[in-house]
């Protein structure tokens, strides 16, 4: 069981920046990939950007404004936000998946951390 926990959202300005974290503990070693999605309040929860052995993925909507890292060491990983965008606001969720004893990969949720882009 892996548990997750975000920090980093609050309000900002468009065109301003923000960078979440999401700690992890418990089963890490066999954490596979860790990402983010968020849900916007009537629509359903999406993918914002994902990594995994190296390699990242990025939903369409913020490619270029986007980044996320991973530093293993720590069993962080983060999301820098730039040029963020009214459209940005939403509930932001990290997420982590996670091989159990028996070969299965789990998911697993963090609380979510608001992020509001209003001026």
């Amino acid at each position: 069981q892996v548990q997750l926990v975000e920090s980093g959202g609050g309000l900002v300005q468009p065109g301003g920046s923000l960078r979440l974290s999401c700690a992890a503990s418990g089963s890490i070693f066999s954490i596979n990939a860790m990402g983010w999605y968020r849900q916007a309040p009537g629509k359903q929860r999406e993918l914002v950007a994902i990594t995994s052995g190296g390699r990242t993925s990025y939903a369409d909507s913020v490619k270029g404004r986007f980044t996320i890292s991973r530093d293993n060491a720590k069993n962080t990983v983060y999301l820098q936000m730039n040029s963020l965008k009214p459209e940005d606001t939403a509930v932001y969720y990290c997420y982590a998946d996670s091989f159990d004893p028996r070969g299965v990969l789990i998911g697993s949720w963090g609380q979510g951390t608001q992020v509001t882009v209003s001026s």
